[in-house]
């Protein structure tokens, strides 16, 4: 069996409704990354600014394939009565070929301070100090070249602390609870709804020699409210309106007095409702990175008297 992969090279603004038409047909996902990283590792600094993301999904080249492919189009005319929108780009990527073909598109790179994000099939040079992140994801997203995964790990470096007990809510690779657990937090859960994002996670966890910190399982948010479990830090890198249906049922129960929380997968236009909804969840925004359209918010549950 062959495969189709479509591809759509956006703005910010317009990757999430993109990757949202694209779940519907993709085989086992959305990738979504940014297009200025090349083969070159920047340093600190260095980057050039986000300015196009391709997203990328595959579908099977059957007879229905053409039917797939002018409903999606047809999507895409009425998306562009609201937004511009380009024309997927179609190629046909063969059986033996397929579960390979992704790996091309992403390369070593720099976040942050200290953290180096390295597939594992390449090697490349490091520096002394640099936290390593080595990782095959897969068909479970998360490599590190996405703005809101980049903005994450940012923040990771500056609130993980030593010994605290972390939550990986929506895993996907597990390259955020690997480099908190990298960067000293000694028990995280990583959860996530998708069993091959657990699968992946525990299997990178693994090549990374933090096992022992992280534990990867099926579940989501329900599975944790009411439950006793608290955390002194937790990161959500999803979408902003799952975020604020998660507001809805309780997510600030799950973090300890004092804790801190890290969302992501938010467009700039949308934070000002994310802020609002986690209020209500008796979370407290304290402060915003950016990079591009995307935002990260960092809020803190207060303590009590």
């Amino acid at each position: 069996m062959d495969w189709i992969e479509i591809a759509l090279s956006v703005d910010g603004e317009a990757a999430e409704a993109v990757a949202e038409l694209l779940q519907r047909y993709g085989h086992q996902g959305v990738a979504i990354e940014q297009d200025n990283i090349a083969s070159e590792i920047w340093d600190d600094g260095d980057q050039p600014p986000v300015t196009t993301l391709t997203v990328r999904a595959y579908i099977q080249a059957d007879d229905r394939a053409e039917d797939a492919k002018l409903r999606l189009e047809t999507a895409l005319g009425h998306m562009s009565l609201m937004y511009p929108m380009p024309r997927p780009v179609y190629t046909i990527v063969h059986e033996e070929d397929w579960a390979e073909a992704w790996k091309a598109h992403y390369h070593p790179v720099r976040i942050g301070k200290k953290l180096f994000i390295r597939p594992l099939w390449i090697e490349a040079e490091t520096s002394p100090g640099d936290i390593v992140v080595a990782l095959d994801p897969g068909m479970a997203f998360g490599t590190g070249t996405h703005p809101t995964t980049q903005l994450c790990m940012e923040a990771l470096e500056d609130c993980v602390q030593p010994g605290i007990k972390a939550l990986d809510l929506g895993c996907g690779s597990g390259i955020l609870a690997i480099t908190a657990a990298k960067l000293g937090a000694s028990n995280i859960l990583a959860l996530d709804i998708d069993p091959l994002a657990v699968k992946v996670t525990a299997e990178n966890a693994l090549q990374n020699d933090v096992a022992n910190q992280i534990t990867a399982q099926e579940g989501s948010l329900e599975s944790l409210v009411g439950s006793s479990r608290r955390f002194d830090l937790i990161v959500v890198n999803i979408l902003a309106k799952i975020i604020i249906a998660m507001c809805d049922n309780h997510l600030g129960e799950i973090v300890r007095p004092g804790g801190v929380a890290l969302f992501s997968g938010i467009i700039e236009t949308q934070a000002d409702d994310v802020e609002a909804a986690l209020r209500k969840t008796g979370l407290e925004p304290y402060a915003r990175r950016q990079q591009g359209d995307w935002v990260l918010i960092e809020a803190h549950r207060q303590h009590t008297i």
